[in-house]
């Protein structure tokens, strides 16, 4: 509306100033008409300049010759009297506007008289034809504001109705459908990048649903086992009538708080500007009692908090213990800016047919790797750590962490 506005009052603010360019273009050609149908008339007789009578006497309110600084022919109105005598006497061809008229002089040389002839034009029908035009462009202007302000709303309306109803498409789908999808193809226009949009939207809500059932399906894994065990040893003390001993129960207690932190580090872990730890502690921490042989140098620094590292090697070090035939150890080496941690075990290691997928969800490696390794892969991608399985005989799996800065 305001872009069809400015259109509007540009083009009626030119087309005004043209026409009135026109109109006074045709009120000077129509008074050098007039003048110089009165100076066919003028002549000498006797030594006297004298007009021709051309029987008009509206040419006669309208037209005046002046003979050497003397009214000869025609009646001057009062209204105008001063201006014409001012042309007459200026003795050179000329306008002037006076009483909403047009005052036109020539000047005529005839046999050593000084002749001037005036005319006027009535410049009321001019400026009458410009007011109703003006009036006309801001009429017609008004209708094409009008119009066009109608038209942008039923296409705005009609592309806002499409996009309201892919959008409610969408809603729909990433409730009830997560897998359905627009597919326009390659985007032609705005509704081809709406339709991508939405699809990379709800591609994302799958995502999350899909990683909602994988956070459950490890939080199901991870504390059934020690609530089996809390269970199994609850109804081993019923039946015996024995007063439950205390060490399993907090040994498995102390199983179920690992796996919560597991779980809580796998959702909150994030690597911040300056963060660091030393590997071998963390390692030291995360073997914590168990039978693992720690090779690790001293002064090993890794850009992850402690407790990321921790929560990341336990799993690992749980898997290793549950599989190895009798020895899990843990080394580390520096590769560029990266600092590699082995967790070895002398179990049956992996298939190297399924190396690749062993941390997906309800996929077991050779040996009986399970569903603990998904929390491992969590972990890591929240921390921007990579994890591999290594195919080689062994439980192999390869942590690389990146290498601490040097502090300056």
């Amino acid at each position: 509306m305001l872009v069809a506005t400015a259109v509007v009052a540009i083009l009626v603010v030119v087309s005004h100033v043209l026409l009135s360019r026109v109109t006074d273009a045709d009120a000077h050609d129509l008074a050098r008409t007039r003048a110089e149908a009165v100076t066919a008339g003028v002549t000498v007789a006797g030594g006297r300049v004298v007009l021709t009578e051309n029987g008009s006497e509206a040419l006669d309110e309208v037209a005046w010759v002046y003979a050497d600084g003397r009214l000869i022919d025609g009646n001057v109105p009062v209204a105008v009297s001063q201006q014409v005598e001012a042309l007459a006497d200026a003795g050179r061809s000329q306008t002037a506007a006076a009483d909403n008229s047009l005052l036109y002089a020539q000047g005529i040389p005839v046999d050593g008289h000084r002749v001037m002839v005036i005319v006027r034009v009535d410049l009321t029908p001019y400026e009458t034809s410009e007011q109703h035009d003006l009036a006309l462009s801001l009429i017609l202007g008004g209708l094409a504001i009008l119009l066009a302000g109608a038209v942008a709303h039923l296409v705005v309306r009609r592309a806002l109705r499409v996009v309201h109803e892919m959008a409610a498409q969408a809603d729909h789908w990433g409730h009830h459908q997560p897998g359905r999808r627009f597919d326009l193809g390659v985007p032609r226009d705005e509704f081809g990048e709406l339709g991508r949009t939405l699809d990379h939207l709800l591609e994302r809500v799958d995502n999350a649903l899909a990683d909602e059932r994988r956070l459950t399906d490890e939080i199901a894994h991870e504390l059934r086992t020690p609530l089996t065990v809390l269970r199994g040893e609850a109804q081993l003390a019923q039946l015996s009538d024995i007063a439950l001993a205390p060490e399993p129960v907090l040994t498995e207690v102390d199983r179920l708080d690992a796996a919560v932190t597991t779980i809580l580090g796998a959702a909150r872990a994030r690597i911040d500007a300056g963060t660091r730890c030393d590997l071998r502690t963390a390692a030291r921490k995360a073997v914590a009692g168990r039978a693992v042989e720690v090779t690790v140098p001293a002064r090993i620094d890794v850009a992850v908090a402690a407790d990321v590292a921790v929560s990341l090697l336990s799993p690992l070090l749980d898997n290793g213990l549950r599989h190895a035939r009798s020895r899990v150890w843990i080394t580390a080496r520096t590769e560029d800016e990266a600092v590699v941690v082995d967790v070895l075990d002398d179990g049956p290691g992996f298939d190297p047919a399924l190396v690749d997928r062993v941390f997906e969800t309800g996929m077991t490696g050779a040996g009986g790797y399970g569903l603990g390794l998904p929390v491992v892969r969590r972990i890591a991608g929240s921390a921007g750590v990579e994890v591999r399985a290594v195919a080689d005989g062994l439980g192999h799996i390869e942590v690389t962490l990146p290498a601490a800065r040097a502090a300056t």
